[in-house]
């Protein structure tokens, strides 16, 4: 893809995350982009996953361009007016909490719950297993476990987001009826939905509080309540939620391939989930 020229002067900043940040137009309202901070091929990639995506029919915003301001890669979308994240909606109302935690779990129920064209997106197992080659951090006897497991764990032929925080699940609202959409789409796969759901967990419950309240604008006590309620809502009142939580804490632990991949760093605290259960 070409990428077609923008002036950025005449957008303003809206917002921020690990890989990139997004611009609204100052005299357009249905149009916003995002700007990588760094002029790799996640931009193109991304780009084409937002549109396979949209055309199968998951709620997500609609893709436009390949866009340049000249030094950086980025993607023009349709913007959606008066949107807002899930963790941005619990920030600013935290007594609604659970309510946002229980729709945002009825989103994944849906999500996870639909068949993709195994065809055109990339299998879960796949993914990882290109992510765990090129993480510098693992030794090569804890990649060799780390591989084992992912082999071995459960396929499916349903879509994962791949990078499931609650920040990439947004909705608008226009009298008083939420219309849910997902963003940040260039970790689209399928496979087994618990690949998606450790993520869930790791952003609500093992941060600590500077980081919730500087990448999620809530305190670390909203988003324990936020997964209590989430999982109670995703997985049902009967499951039994000690079970759960010894396989979410294993996919939370391998969700560290995509952090340590963004922030380019060792992050301990999240692999310590592998320890004594991978390797």
């Amino acid at each position: 893809m070409k990428p077609i020229f923008i002036d950025l002067n005449e957008y303003e900043r809206s917002g921020e995350g690990a890989n990139g940040a997004s611009y609204n137009h100052k005299t357009d309202p249905n149009i916003m982009v995002k700007i990588y901070f760094r002029n790799f091929e996640s931009a193109e990639k991304e780009l084409e996953l937002a549109q396979k995506v949209y055309e199968a029919g998951i709620p997500t915003p609609e893709p436009g361009d390949l866009i340049t301001d000249g030094e950086r890669l980025g993607i023009r979308f349709h913007r959606l007016v008066g949107k807002r994240s899930y963790s941005r909606a619990c920030g600013d109302e935290p007594e609604r909490t659970e309510e946002y935690a229980r729709e945002f779990a009825q989103l994944c129920k849906r999500l996870h719950a639909t068949e993709v064209d195994t065809a055109k997106f990339e299998c879960v197992k796949d993914h990882l297993y290109g992510l765990l080659e090129e993480n510098p951090f693992f030794t090569a006897e804890q990649k060799k476990k780390i591989h084992h497991f992912i082999e071995n764990a459960p396929d499916a032929k349903t879509a994962i987001h791949g990078d499931l925080q609650f920040s990439n699940g947004i909705f608008t609202e226009e009298n008083g009826v939420r219309t849910p959409y997902f963003i940040d789409l260039g970790d689209f796969c399928y496979g087994y939905p618990m690949f998606d759901i450790g993520m869930v967990y790791l952003c609500s419950c093992l941060n600590d509080e500077t980081w919730m309240q500087e990448v999620f604008h809530m305190s670390l006590a909203t988003g324990h309540r936020f997964w209590n309620a989430f999982a109670i809502e995703y997985f049902g009142e009967d499951a039994d939620m000690e079970k759960v939580m010894e396989e979410v804490k294993i996919y939370a632990g391998l969700k560290t391939l995509i952090i340590e991949r963004d922030t380019r760093r060792a992050m301990p605290q999240f692999r310590a989930l592998l320890e004594g259960t991978i390797y």
